[in-house]
């Protein structure tokens, strides 16, 4: 089966054919479960991690939290102390700190901006630094010596680092798992941004199947029918191969394949759930292609755990979904579906405009990409049981419209949530708190050495950073 790519119409007229598929009867109920859920998380804003915290002040919307950013991933890979005094006097003194003191709820954030966090304990905000923390860290960076600094902040980024990331390997992140309750079911992500040589490639591969065999170790028996209660493993095809492109197709079809079916068919003799990340559009019908080889894969043929991400911000997103659940239907196998809004928006925006394309292969506008998600979530949950629905989303109201779906689906059939490492946590809670028989939600956790973070972090910001602005307003 051939995915046939549709021509890209005007965004408007997409948008409200998308629109005039949506039955309103859902509507009001939605509205009425995300008003319960934010009101609830507003009078626990408190109670937010870190994570949540820091990125609501820290964002990409200002210099101080691309310096900040920058400062992260910078300080993780300079050598020498020379270069990284030089970096910091650069990156913290000419900052407006003066704007992000004392503005959050966080004693965490505050004590960021920078209040730092020397020795691994929070330093008490002096008065002259919440009248104007601009001169207050000039002093510092003056009366202290380089090497505090430098060692405080480097201690403070791993710390936020540490945030980020589950673990900096996957034993360490299973450990940590084993340990704290919210990270009770899990979706791990290797941290890294694919293959450029062939032995990224091997390299990438091999730890991908020791993740699996190190995740099937802390299981206690193979049982597939409880395959999606427990974690499961996402793998980027990107890291499979240095050439994934549609311009290399047989060369990815005979090298990248290969290594797919290695690790999907060691994912279901293991009984795990292995997810397809999604990356950027012009791969959409080569990833398509490789899924339907891995499904239609005899070794595999009873595991129900293959999946793939789909990217709702795609404007081809509603027809993936129609491809996967006739493919599911033609071989008479579940597949498991991961619904995203996307994370390569500004990327594929820039890329169209490079190329003069009259219309972008993604929506240009916030409120389309929505649209376009609750339309698929629709499709997703009427596909049941042949696709089994993983929303990730830490949208209040993308959260009751799905609730409301799927009461008004005549088989109410499972599903999951998911969200993000360190973000979502409060709004999930407060779900599980208000709701009855609230779905599972699972944690997408990524694991790797804090110097792969930056790239990651930066989609994180990009794709998630307005979802929880509502618990400021």
């Amino acid at each position: 089966m051939t995915f046939a790519s549709p021509p890209l119409r005007n965004e408007s007229t997409d948008v409200q054919r998308l629109l005039d598929s949506l039955n309103d009867a859902w509507r009001e109920a939605a509205i009425a479960t995300g008003r319960l859920l934010v009101s609830g998380a507003r009078r626990r804003a408190d109670e937010r991690p870190y994570l949540d915290a820091f990125l609501q002040e820290f964002g990409l919307s200002n210099k101080e939290g691309i310096a900040l950013m920058c400062l992260a991933e910078a300080l993780l890979r300079i050598p020498d102390d020379d270069t990284a005094d030089r970096l910091i006097a650069e990156k913290i003194v000419h900052g407006n700190w003066d704007s992000h003191a004392g503005r959050s709820s966080s004693l965490f954030v505050n004590a960021s901006t920078w209040g730092l966090m020397l020795t691994g304990r929070l330093v008490e905000l002096p008065g002259d630094m919440t009248n104007d923390a601009g001169q207050w860290m000039r002093g510092l960076s003056q009366r202290m010596t380089e090497p505090v600094v430098r060692n405080a902040l480097r201690r403070a980024m791993r710390i936020i680092g540490g945030e980020f990331v589950v673990g900096r390997s996957i034993e360490e992140a299973l450990k940590r798992c084993a340990s704290e309750p919210v990270l009770a079911l899990c979706s791990f992500d290797m941290l890294g941004e694919g293959a450029r040589t062939d032995a990224d490639a091997e390299r990438y591969t091999e730890a991908y199947a020791s993740a699996i065999e190190a995740i099937a170790a802390t299981r206690s028996s193979i049982d597939t029918s409880t395959l999606h209660r427990y974690h499961a493993i996402s793998i980027k095809l990107s890291a499979l191969d240095p050439r994934y492109s549609l311009t290399q197709r047989k060369r990815t079809l005979d090298r990248l394949l290969p290594r797919a079916l290695e690790l999907t068919r060691l994912a279901a003799a293991r009984g795990l759930g292995l997810t397809l990340d999604a990356e950027e559009q012009d791969r959409l019908e080569l990833s398509l292609e490789l899924v339907g080889a891995l499904a239609r894969d005899p070794t595999t043929r009873d595991w129900p755990g293959l999946g793939l991400a789909v990217q709702a911000y795609g404007r081809r997103a509603p027809q993936v979904v129609d491809h996967i659940t006739a493919l599911a239907s033609e071989l008479r196998r579940p597949l498991a579906v991961r619904l995203v809004k996307g994370a390569y928006w500004d990327s594929e925006i820039k890329r169209a405009q490079e190329r003069g394309l009259a219309e972008y292969p993604v929506y240009t506008r916030k409120c389309s990409t929505d649209v376009a998600y609750l339309a698929c979530a629709h499709k997703l949950i009427a596909a049941a049981p042949l696709v089994y629905s993983q929303f990730a989303t830490h949208n209040a109201h993308t959260i009751g419209a799905i609730l409301a779906m799927r009461r008004a689906a005549s088989n109410s059939p499972p599903l999951e949530f998911q969200r993000l490492h360190g973000m979502g946590v409060l709004l999930y809670n407060e779900a599980h708190r208000q709701l009855e028989d609230f779905p599972p939600v699972r944690v997408y956790a990524p694991v790797g050495p804090h110097a792969e973070l930056l790239a990651y972090l930066v989609r994180r910001l990009l794709e998630n950073g307005a979802n929880t602005s509502f618990v400021n307003r």
